[in-house]
C-alpha cells in the first residue's frame, strides 16, 4: 500500500502578508525575540526588504520587545528551570540578546535568589552522588552547579550552608 509523501512536494514560498499574519499570531500567543522571528523569516523564504517591512511593523507595534522577551526570559529560566546567571547569559547570547539590555535585568536580581534557587538543588543531587570519599563528592556537587550556570561564590554560599545545616543537626550534649 503506497501513501502520499507530503515532504517532497515543492512549497510555495510564503507572502509578506502571510508571514506577518503568522507573526503576529505567534506574538500574541508568547513572547519572541526579534532573531527568532528573523530566522522565521528566513525560513520562509521572505526577501530582505520584505522582512525589514515585517520587523519595522512587529516593533513599533510592540509585538516584539528584547528588553521585555529578556525579563520574561531570565526570570522564568532562573526560577523554573533553576539556571544560574551565566547559562541564562548564554543562552540569550545564542537569541542575539545585546548584554546592553540583558545585564540592567541581571543586576535587579538579587543574589539570595540565587542561592534560594541553588541550594535545594545542591541538597537533593547530594543524595544522589556517588563518590569514594568527601572531596570527590565536594568536586562532583561543584561540577553539577557549575553546569546549571552558577557561579563559584554562589555555589560556595551554598555548600557552607549545606555545612551549617548538617553541624546543626549533631547534638553535641547528648556526646558528653
Amino acid at each position: 500500500m503506497e501513501y502520499y509523501d507530503n515532504s517532497k512536494r515543492p512549497k510555495k514560498p510564503m507572502t509578506e502578508e502571510q508571514a506577518l499574519l503568522k507573526l503576529t499570531t505567534l506574538c500574541t500567543k508568547a513572547e519572541h525575540c526579534s532573531q527568532d522571528m528573523l530566522d522565521k523569516m528566513k525560513k520562509w523564504g521572505l526577501e530582505e526588504e520584505a522582512i525589514a517591512r515585517n520587523m519595522e511593523f512587529l516593533t513599533q507595534k510592540k509585538f516584539i520587545d528584547d528588553e521585555r522577551f529578556a525579563r520574561f526570559f531570565i526570570n522564568d529560566k532562573i526560577k523554573y528551570n533553576k539556571w544560574g546567571r551565566r547559562k541564562v547569559e548564554q543562552a540569550l547570547w545564542l537569541k542575539h540578546i545585546p548584554k546592553e539590555i540583558s545585564d540592567p535585568i541581571f543586576e535587579e536580581i538579587e543574589d539570595d535568589m540565587y542561592t534560594e534557587t541553588l541550594l535545594p538543588l545542591m541538597k537533593s543531587k547530594y543524595k544522589s552522588i556517588k563518590a569514594k570519599n568527601d572531596y570527590e563528592r565536594s568536586m562532583k556537587l561543584i561540577r553539577f552547579a557549575l553546569g546549571r550556570g552558577y557561579s563559584m561564590d554562589v555555589i560556595h554560599k551554598c555548600i557552607d550552608k549545606m555545612k551549617e545545616e548538617a553541624l546543626g543537626d549533631i547534638d553535641f550534649e547528648e556526646d558528653f
